[in-house]
């Protein structure tokens, strides 16, 4: 809302009697209390607005009693009504969010700072070259829902484009056709989604005034007597079909309005034909309890006025493909007048409003967002239980939660709207603009402050992508506990690019990628040859390479490792049953041991072996098997006499509650503070420590940590090194061998 400063003549006695005036037209049922704080929203939203106008001449204390009075027809509650009163307090900061807090508590103030974001994004918008497109257009009604974390916000804002459209007249022509066709495109199609249609077809109709305003002074001559005046024709309709049909015993809920000028408009356009060709214009529902009542009711219409013959659609013995269902006719009613009337059940009609039929789904074609309709249904619900549930706790918080976007809708400097997932980062948005913004980027300015690649967007935010002349995606965008890339879209994309550098140098830095995770985990070096097939590649430089661009994790392939050497010792040929066992190691996880019956396992404190180790038994004197990794040391060292103990084991399978001991040393600079650095790190990530030894080397003031901890499996203990790795100070983590 621009507002221009002006000097009124005694001002404030006049918006005194603005208030006062307004105050004495509530309803009666509004309670002192209530009385007394919209009265005191008034005056803070006086003082605040003092001596301002807008350009259509009419003071802003004016235009923000007529939005609350728009409200108040609604039937909103106390709260809604004040913060519409203080909608606008916060613009050029004559309030802080603190005091209306204080004043008004912080139900209010959010919906307040709700509105001064959306006001904002409204600014953003205006007069940019994106607004034709469908879905920029869609978008921003999205958005407007995304933002208010109270629904009450996005009915503020309609009832302000109401009034504003309203007094659209007093504005200069060029300002008339731009909010007009804002309203068109936006505003008015949020109305519907929501089913508040009082607001619904009178901004299309004043829509229609301005954008076509031949065709709509056209239908409007043509449409005989005022709205009242066909209201009360609607209104006898149904006290006639009332009557009747309670003559029968069928009970029926009957509403029904005249057809508005735009409704009539968009028919007469998508059907090519002219007014009189129009059945619609006064319509009448009929919903009753069965469908046996449908037909009984269809006969009772056709009883009383004359059918006008290929007017009628029985969707519910065929229901349309969307699956929906009523029976559609049209008569010759009272005065040789044309009626339509459709008839339907209850069950009917509820899935017409809020299932996969509902009104603004057919009368808007398009691709289907089950999320945005889920929304757009809680929302309905909330207005129409808003009167008995709007004020209860349990109630209110259930919505919120079923509110809870699973997008975000964020702009571009230009104005443009782009819809995300909800966590979607920088990284992602700059690949929603252009692959190469995304492959470029390199940092992020998010509302004008420089911000981390990594912060989750939110909805409303504007963001400004800062790129490189030259280079390429950094190969951490690809690791998932960096955080860096929530979409499909953006990960692919850096795939892509890495996949079309340089083989010899994705070569290279697979092969280091690769030596670095066996150096870091302590596992021995697969044989990569062995993986081919695993892994569906020919040669083992293919995978190296895949390594190197990404597309292969090198925790999966270093966890496959095999022994350093050949074992120099035949397997012992044990005189017992092929028979394979299942013990568990402490409760931890199954070891198949293969030519063994009845022995306990233990996992080796030596080399502390973690699924996927390729591991070996020992058959140990009095305590079962004892489990080793085959490159454990104490193994590779066995005589031939203790060579022939060592029998084949396998892992079993993981269980989710499995957890292995494993030793890890951590070189770094010495200090303060890291040792609780480190320690936040094993909190983080869920991490259990049972040792802990460190050694200072005060020449040097380098210290080395060595930590025993628990682990899951690899993929843990990878993300974990990686972590730590990227402490401060730190020079080298790796699990010891």
């Amino acid at each position: 809302m621009v507002t221009v400063t002006t000097n009124v003549p005694q001002g404030d006695m006049l918006d005194e009697q603005d208030i006062k005036g307004w105050l004495d037209t509530l309803p009666e049922t509004l309670k002192p209390e209530e009385r007394e704080r919209l009265n005191a929203a008034c005056e803070l939203a006086r003082e605040a607005h003092q001596s301002e106008r807008l350009p259509t001449g009419e003071t802003v204390l004016k235009h923000i009693l007529s939005v609350a009075e728009i409200l108040v027809r609604l039937g909103l509650d106390c709260r809604t009504l004040v913060a519409a009163i203080l909608h606008d307090v916060l613009l050029g900061n004559h309030v802080k969010v603190e005091e209306l807090q204080q004043r008004f508590g912080v139900p209010v103030a959010s919906i307040v700072s709700d509105m001064a974001r959306i006001a904002a994004l409204n600014m953003s918008q205006r007069g940019t070259r994106h607004l034709s497109e469908a879905d920029h257009k869609e978008n921003l009604r999205r958005m407007v829902l995304s933002i208010g974390d109270d629904i009450r916000v996005v009915l503020i804002v309609l009832a302000e484009r109401l009034h504003e459209m309203r007094m659209l007249k007093h504005l200069p022509e060029q300002e008339r056709m731009l909010l007009a066709r804002e309203t068109d495109e936006i505003y008015a199609p949020l109305a519907s989604r929501l089913g508040i249609w009082q607001i619904k077809w009178e901004l299309e109709d004043l829509c229609l005034r301005y954008l076509h305003p031949d065709e709509y002074r056209s239908i409007a001559k043509r449409l005989e007597g005022r709205r009242a005046e066909r209201e009360v024709f609607i209104r006898s309709i149904i006290d006639l079909l009332q009557e009747r049909l309670l003559a029968i015993g069928i009970k029926a809920e009957i509403t029904g309005r005249p057809k508005h000028i735009h409704s009539i408009w968009r028919k007469m356009n998508r059907k090519a034909v002219d007014f009189d060709q129009i059945f619609d214009v006064r319509a009448v529902r009929i919903i009753v309890g069965s469908i046996a009542d449908c037909y009984a009711a269809l006969g009772v219409v056709h009883g009383i006025w004359r059918h006008i013959p290929g007017e009628f659609d029985d969707y519910i013995a065929t229901p349309k493909a969307n699956m929906y269902r009523s029976i559609h006719t049209a008569v010759i009613g009272p005065d040789d007048r044309p009626l339509e009337i459709q008839i339907r059940t209850r069950e009917m009609h509820a899935h017409s409003e809020l299932g996969v039929a509902a009104h603004w789904r057919y009368k808007e074609p398009g691709k289907r967002d089950r999320e945005f309709e889920r929304r757009i249904t809680l929302l309905r619900a909330w207005l129409e239980t808003r009167d008995e549930a709007v004020e209860h706790d349990d109630f209110v918080t259930n919505l919120k939660t079923g509110l809870e976007a699973n997008r975000v809708y964020v702009l571009t400097p230009q104005g443009r709207v782009l819809e995300l997932p909800k966590g979607a980062t920088a990284v992602d948005f700059a690949y929603a603009i252009h692959s190469a913004v995304g492959h470029r980027c390199r940092g992020v300015r998010i509302n004008g402050k420089i911000s981390t690649l990594t912060q989750p967007l939110e909805s409303g935010q504007t963001v400004e992508i800062i790129t490189a002349r030259e280079g390429g995606p950094s190969r951490d965008w690809l690791s998932p506990h960096l955080g860096y890339i929530k979409t499909n879209k953006a990960r692919n994309r850096v795939r892509h690019w890495l996949k079309q550098q340089d083989y010899e140098q994705h070569l290279i830095a697979g092969r280091a990628a690769l030596d670095r995770e066996v150096s870091r985990l302590g596992v021995a070096r697969p044989v990569l040859e062995n993986l081919l097939d695993r892994f569906n590649f020919k040669k083992t430089d293919d995978l190296l390479a895949a390594i190197g661009r990404g597309e292969v994790s090198p925790v999966q392939v270093a966890g496959t490792g095999t022994p350093l050497r050949e074992e120099k010792h035949p397997k012992p040929d044990l005189p017992l049953r092929r028979r394979t066992h299942k013990s568990q190691a402490h409760g931890l996880s199954d070891v198949v041991v293969e030519g063994v019956d009845d022995l306990m396992t233990n996992m080796a404190r030596c080399c502390k072996p973690v699924p996927p180790d390729d591991i070996v038994g020992y058959i140990t004197r009095g305590r079962g098997i004892s489990v080793h990794r085959r490159s454990c040391s104490l193994i590779q060292g066995l005589d031939e006499e203790n060579s022939a103990r060592l029998v084949d084991v396998s892992w079993a399978g993981h269980s989710d509650e499995a957890v292995y001991p494993v030793d890890i040393q951590i070189q770094a600079m010495d200090r303060k503070a890291l040792l609780r650095d480190i320690s936040s790190t094993f909190a983080n990530e869920d991490i259990a420590v049972t040792g802990v030894n460190s050694q200072t080397n005060r020449k040097t003031d380098q210290a080395t940590l060595s930590f025993t901890i628990e682990i899951s499996d690899m993929n843990q203990l990878s993300r974990l090194l990686e972590k730590l790795n990227q402490l401060p100070d730190v020079f080298e983590v790796r699990r010891q061998v």
